[in-house]
């Protein structure tokens, strides 16, 4: 589904596109992987699984997925028509994956489908990021796991400068204020980590002292709210 022109997106749809065409899409992988590998093991992916990754950049996760769940699907959908046809490129070879362009939390995807959801460095950017996380609630399975990753938060003070940096508004919360944020779009079983580095991996001070920030919830099993929407 396109997008469906809100300002704020726009401007976040246009920076990836540049950076697309740049050929940061393969440096912002590798830059995030680290980060998103750990993050990814968490949701103990099994064969059949249905896996969703929003805002996939490359697909770099969706090609873990797609290996980890070979009887499963693995879907990403990104706002960047750029970063979509990156990753359709990359993913050739893989016979159970998709991907789309959308802007979530506007999507034709099937509401209680997905046992996993996945995000790393997504949500601050969506203007009503209460809706986004009640329709990821919505998109997961009962008892179905999600993962949000994000550097951008109140802790990392080395992060708070981004917004000016790129021209784009975003969300600024703190630990506390991302579990809030999850029990209120109805997210059960909440934890969260610091996913740091080891010295040796970076030379980005923040990476291992303050490291991303893992939030993980789940869709309380037997909840039906919205699935026919």
């Amino acid at each position: 589904m396109p997008n469906p022109g809100d300002p704020q997106l726009d401007r976040v749809r246009d920076v990836f596109d540049e950076w697309a065409q740049q050929g940061r899409a393969e440096s912002m992988a590798t830059s995030h992987t680290p980060f998103a590998h750990r993050a990814f093991r968490r949701l103990a992916l099994t064969e059949r699984a249905w896996y969703l990754d929003i805002g996939c950049g490359n697909g770099y996760t969706v090609r873990w997925a797609a290996s980890a769940a070979p009887r499963g699907r693995a879907v990403g959908i990104d706002l960047s028509p750029q970063m979509i046809e990156r990753a359709r490129t990359l993913s050739r070879d893989y016979g159970n994956v998709e991907f789309h362009v959308t802007s979530f939390p506007h999507h034709s995807l099937p509401a209680g489908r997905f046992d996993a959801v996945f995000s790393m460095e997504v949500f601050y950017y969506l203007p009503d990021m209460r809706a986004a996380l009640e329709e990821t609630r919505r998109l997961l399975k009962p008892g179905g796991r999600f993962t949000c990753a994000v550097d951008y938060y109140g802790e990392n003070v080395a992060s708070h400068g981004w917004p000016s940096d790129l021209g784009v508004p975003m969300h600024l919360l703190d630990a506390a204020g991302w579990q809030r944020a999850f029990a209120d779009a109805g997210f059960v079983s909440i934890a969260q980590e610091r996913i740091r580095l080891d010295p040796e991996e970076t030379s980005d001070a923040w990476k291992t002292v303050e490291g991303s920030l893992l939030t993980i919830g789940r869709r309380p099993p037997g909840d039906i709210t919205g699935e026919n929407r």
